[in-house]
């Protein structure tokens, strides 16, 4: 039974059970045994217009049980042993048997408010670097990061200045707008001529990719989530973005980079590419490479942030020096203490 549902689930994933381990394989062979080969007489599917035709739900949650950056006791190997994956799979399930025991125990936690996936044979996102880690900050993006304002960084809140662009429910920034999260992993592709929209889950964002070939509007004209330009490769979709707000991911300046790579690679996966710099904030470039896998039946909900859009004002009632008198009276009059 377990190795029966170990290698259902590799199948699901298109990731084959592969007989040998990562280090008698060929890393570039893994690489090729992510997508499933087209089945036989497969075309690529055309828009009524002629372009490769993308539409359709690729939401990400399946890959929440592969860390974005990889763990430095994999060093520079790409792919996970036979033994590894095992161990990985069925850590995943007992996370994701969580909502279940919850259930069972008439609780809601964290089983219920994170969604879970099981691993890919990829050991990290990012695969380059060699080590599969993004590169360390300059000094400039350090003082961002210990500058940077949001409700992991701070216990006293006394302005809205005190949270970040996550907290405010406005955006995640990018690159992580296209990654995985813990909940609301939906993405969805559009199309018309000259133009594709990809809509995101999570914060409720839709980037809108230009193919008409027209430029950037000039350097001042800034975006949350940049500006995005592209055109066809053959097949695949290449997405260049940039006119990024600064710090709208925390710590992001408005050099920020991106391209992108979306290549449908049979009739449920997509080879999703993406190479980031930040010369301002990061000492390199480093690049993800992943699967998508279709799934239209995927309910994409609306994302209402946090109940009744009160907690931003909470968090500063509740540690803002300014409103300690008001936080006294409100004790006293329910006949209790500070100390309480």
């Amino acid at each position: 039974m377990r190795f029966a549902l170990f290698a259902v689930a590799a199948s699901i994933a298109g990731l084959a059970v592969l007989p040998a381990t990562a280090q008698e394989m060929d890393e570039d062979a893994m690489m090729e045994a992510r997508f499933d080969a087209p089945p036989p007489g497969w075309e690529m599917p055309r828009t009524e217009w002629g372009d490769p035709d993308l539409r359709g739900s690729w939401p990400l949650d399946y890959l929440a049980g592969t860390p974005t950056s990889r763990s430095p006791r994999f060093g520079e190997r790409r792919f996970l042993t036979d033994r590894e994956y095992e161990d990985a799979f069925y850590d995943a399930e007992d996370a994701i048997g969580r909502y279940e025991e919850e259930e069972d125990a008439n609780m809601m936690a964290m089983g219920h408010w994170n969604e879970r996936g099981h691993p890919l044979r990829q050991t990290s996102l990012v695969m380059e670097p060699a080590d599969g880690r993004i590169p360390a900050m300059t000094e400039e993006g350090q003082r961002r990061r210990a500058a940077n304002a949001n409700s992991n960084t701070r216990d006293v809140f006394d302005t809205m200045e005190d949270f970040g662009p996550f907290d405010r429910c406005m955006t995640r920034g990018m690159p992580s707008t296209m990654l995985t999260a813990a909940y609301n992993m939906g993405i969805r592709v559009w199309q018309s001529p000259g133009l594709v929209a990809i809509q995101t889950e999570l914060i409720h964002e839709t980037r809108l990719v230009y193919l008409d070939g027209r430029d950037p509007p000039p350097a001042n004209m800034v975006y949350d989530l940049g500006y995005s330009v592209g055109h066809w490769e053959g097949d695949t979709l290449v997405i260049e973005t940039s006119n990024f707000r600064p710090l709208m991911n925390g710590t992001n300046s408005g050099e920020l980079h991106m391209v992108e790579h979306l290549t449908l690679m049979n009739p449920d996966q997509v080879r999703y590419e993406a190479w980031v710099e930040d010369p301002v904030v990061y000492t390199g470039p480093w690049k993800y490479d992943f699967p998508w896998a279709r799934n239209d039946d995927y309910g994409m909900y609306e994302y209402a942030c946090h109940e009744g859009n009160v907690q931003v004002r909470g968090y500063i009632t509740a540690t803002s020096p300014r409103f300690e008198e008001f936080r006294r009276a409100a004790w006293a009059a329910r006949g209790e203490t500070t100390e309480e």
